[in-house]
């Protein structure tokens, strides 16, 4: 560092992160040292689950059940040092009166008073309801869902997908409206929260700077989940969750930041904030990050019908290798080292797929896989921080796809702030060649403002791509209803979010038929 100027983000990062700062931002699992007496019966001037409740990650036995106590949500919690105790209770009714499991949990300072409750025992494809208790203070009601049994045949699976929820861009209502749905779960996939620093003439406005330490990002992700309507959609379904990049830093690849930073001081950022993801989400004990590394890529299965394979393109790819942003084609697109998913996930990944019995196999994973140009006319340009910058990550999928031939594969995508339907191809240059998969894009919850239903521009792009089968650009999200016989994809989008209120309309449903690769618009 001493060989060049500090960037004002560096020199920022150093103002705030003295060693006192990071040994009690809890960056490591020592605890809360000397702070070992357990508050029992904590008095409260204010209910302290004002951040709502959660559920996550499902099993057919089982689901993590979230909550964090605070008394300053964007002041670091405001809670005091010493752990507090926590009663959970499960119920088969929704009015509690028929408790089939129950227990206590320390919430302690190390992990900023968050809760993780890995229920067991409980039964398979059922619902279930269930609340916290700390001191005289109760919270509310959540509502939750166990998996069948990996075994079971099932007739019907119902989910939405959602991702990109910029706050200052605008409301969360999308989430009202999915939360007035019939679903099993809810896939995140990508951009919870945004790190930049507050900004004013904005439909809404961040509290604080650019995000640096882990109580910056303690701080951003109290302030998204104070959100009424995003609290609703937590508290009516299980989710399962994967972030993309703004949960730590703009665009980062592996160890290399938006900027450049040195790599030790943005590994210790990826530390705070992959602490602070996993303080705020119904994650379980596998997930537990260990200083800059978080366990998330992982399996889930409903019954025989449907098998989900959740990715992470984050922590382990390579630098973005021509370059961020829009490029012409260039030679390290198709360098076989690069890579979005690293080594052991690639493996991971085959050897699962190609092992599955699922009728359906799903990758819920963060950015667009179709190899879209994104240039009107002879020219070329493709996004270098999707798929399309690692070309040969992809063919080696898509090859796969196409020699093991795994049962209906479906890839499910965020971060593109716009809704897109694509068939997946080894070759995206042949409009003869077959589809070997179908990609379904969501747009964003809020990110982008109020959005556009599609730009001019966009003929002459789809034009040029035509593998693509659809494209809009306006806020929503997506649902799905799977049998054995179709996937039924629904586009849900609202004409405003810069006000809250809008209405949702169905703008587009698409059909996947069992055994025929490819979408089809109903």
């Amino acid at each position: 560092m001493a060989d060049r100027t500090l960037t004002a983000f560096e020199r920022m990062w150093l103002a705030r992160t003295d060693r006192r700062a990071f040994l009690l931002g809890g960056l490591t699992l020592l605890g809360a040292g000397a702070f070992t007496r357990v508050q029992a019966r904590p008095r409260w001037d204010e209910s302290p689950f004002a951040l709502g409740v959660a559920s996550g990650d499902p099993a057919d036995d089982g689901v993590v059940l979230w909550t964090r106590l605070v008394r300053d949500p964007l002041n670091g919690g405001g809670m005091p040092p010493a752990p507090v105790d926590v009663r959970w209770e499960v119920a088969d009714d929704e009015s509690m009166r028929r408790i089939v499991k129950h227990g206590r949990v320390t919430a302690s300072a190390a992990w900023a008073h968050s809760v993780h409750v890995e229920v067991d025992g409980l039964e398979p494809g059922r619902v279930y309801w269930y609340r916290f208790h700390a001191g005289a203070a109760t919270s509310p009601v959540g509502r939750t869902r166990t998996l069948p049994r990996r075994s079971d045949d099932v007739d019907r699976l119902r989910f939405a997908f959602v991702s990109c929820q910029h706050y200052e861009a605008g409301f969360f209502t999308a989430y009202r409206h999915l939360a007035a749905e019939d679903l099993d779960v809810v896939f995140h996939l990508g951009d919870y929260i945004y790190e930049g620093p507050g900004r004013d003439s904005q439909a809404r406005k961040h509290h604080g700077l650019e995000l640096a330490t882990l109580e910056d990002y303690r701080n951003r992700y109290a302030q998204y989940r104070l959100d009424p309507d995003l609290q609703a959609a937590h508290a009516a379904f299980p989710w399962i969750v994967t972030p993309d990049d703004h949960e730590v830093d703009n665009n980062y690849a592996g160890a290399v930041s938006e900027n450049n930073d040195p790599p030790d001081l943005f590994m210790r950022r990826r530390a705070a904030a992959y602490q602070a993801y996993y303080e705020h989400m119904p994650l379980r004990r596998r997930s537990v990050p260990r200083g800059p590394a978080i366990q998330l890529y992982r399996q889930f299965n409903y019954g025989k019908l449907a098998s989900f394979f959740v990715l992470d393109t984050r922590q382990f790819r390579t630098d973005q290798p021509c370059g961020d942003g829009l490029k012409p084609q260039c030679p390290g697109m198709s360098d076989p080292r690069a890579t979005l998913l690293g080594p052991a996930q690639e493996r991971w990944l085959f050897d699962e797929v190609g092992r599955s019995n699922g009728q359906w196999n799903v990758l819920p994973q963060q950015v667009m896989m179709a190899k879209v140009d994104r240039m009107p006319g002879p020219d070329e340009r493709f996004s270098m921080d999707q798929w399309s910058g690692y070309d040969a990550c992809r063919t080696r999928l898509l090859e796969f796809f196409a020699a093991r031939r795994p049962s209906n594969p479906i890839v499910l995508t965020g971060d593109i702030h716009s809704n897109w339907v694509n068939d997946l191809k080894v070759n995206f240059r042949d409009a003869a060649a077959a589809a070997v998969a179908t990609e379904f894009v969501g747009t964003s919850i809020a990110t982008g403002g109020d959005g556009v239903d599609q730009a001019p521009a966009m003929k002459d792009v789809l034009g040029e791509n035509p593998f693509v089968k659809f494209q809009n650009s306006q806020r929503g999200y997506v649902s799905c209803s799977v049998t054995r016989e179709a996937w039924h994809a629904d586009y849900h989008v609202l004409d405003y979010v810069s006000r809250p209120g809008a209405p949702r309309k169905t703008r587009a449903s698409f059909r996947v038929t069992n055994g025929r690769p490819g979408a089809e618009r109903l």
